[in-house]
């Protein structure tokens, strides 16, 4: 497979938020990334996306057309701060508004992938209950999907509860529709010390894209550093990691994941990440 043929696309979050969304995608595609994932996080700025009007949306799919680019997915990190498991029940019922807003945006903007956060809770404390009502939340998501045919990824996360693959896949068990399936990060895979190759030999058939970014691991008191480690400067192994999804015969998207915030210039970053990131996939055998 020839370089050509990988699909590599960036983070909006790479890129500094005062931009408008015609800067951002003209600036995704002249840094010759293939397309970009939309970012609906907890802030008010990104929840008010779930509420664009009509005319908003075909706005949005306008830019996106004429920018010769694709928004193939969204990251919902929203629900880290209303979350599926909270003891509030107000939570609980913000959380399913999120989620079918989310679904009929996606539906909307010819997005196909909504990429969850694998929390049960995040500001409050973990229980048997929250896990519960966590569980009860990902079976009515997915089943909102499926009637929608829009897909649910969830991500491996900075915390233990979804850090690997394996542990998905326990998930996956009780949600066994089609559009319910994993979003691996490299980097978190990595930073919590699981053998990223036989992890993504073990959930192959559910990847529907994956992240890249590098990080570094907890170590004793240490919590380690999940996000804005520059590439190279932590302990994934790029190569044996992207060889393996090329002997599996991957062939979905590519997401380097980064903030502009770590970065005095994001798109020097930016284009660095993406030369960084083509090396290692050409020494793998893309």
């Amino acid at each position: 497979m020839s370089v050509a043929a990988i699909h590599l696309g960036l983070y909006e979050k790479a890129l500094p938020p005062s931009l408008t969304w015609h800067e951002r995608l003209s600036e995704v595609r002249e840094l010759g990334y293939d397309f970009m994932e939309m970012s609906i996080d907890e802030t008010d700025q990104r929840l008010a996306r779930l509420d664009w009007t009509l005319d908003e949306r075909r706005a949005f799919r306008r830019l996106v057309e004429d920018s010769g680019l694709v928004v193939p997915s969204i990251c919902l990190s929203a629900h880290r701060r209303f979350p599926f498991g909270s003891a509030d029940p107000a939570q609980r019922e913000r959380a399913r508004d999120i989620m079918l807003k989310a679904i009929d945006l996606a539906q909307a903007l010819g997005v196909r992938t909504l990429q969850l956060a694998g929390y049960d809770v995040y500001y409050e404390p973990s229980t048997p209950d929250s896990l519960t009502r966590f569980r009860e939340g990902l079976a009515w998501a997915a089943d909102e999907a499926s009637a929608a045919q829009v897909m649910l990824a969830v991500e491996i996360m900075d915390t233990p509860l979804m850090g690997s693959i394996t542990k998905w896949l326990a998930w996956k068990r009780d949600i066994p529709t089609p559009w319910f399936q994993v979003y691996p990060d490299l980097g978190n895979l990595s930073a919590w010390g699981a053998n990223v190759p036989d992890e993504l030999e073990s959930g192959i058939e559910h990847i529907v894209a994956v992240h890249v970014k590098d990080t570094r691991p907890p170590v004793g008191s240490d919590p380690g550093q999940f996000k804005c480690v520059p590439f190279g400067d932590g302990c994934v192994d790029f190569v044996s990691a992207f060889a393996t999804l090329k002997r599996l015969g991957y062939r979905g998207d590519f997401l380097v994941e980064m903030w502009a915030e770590a970065s005095a210039d994001p798109h020097a970053a930016a284009a660095a990440a993406r030369r960084f990131v083509l090396g290692k996939l050409q020494e793998a055998g893309w």
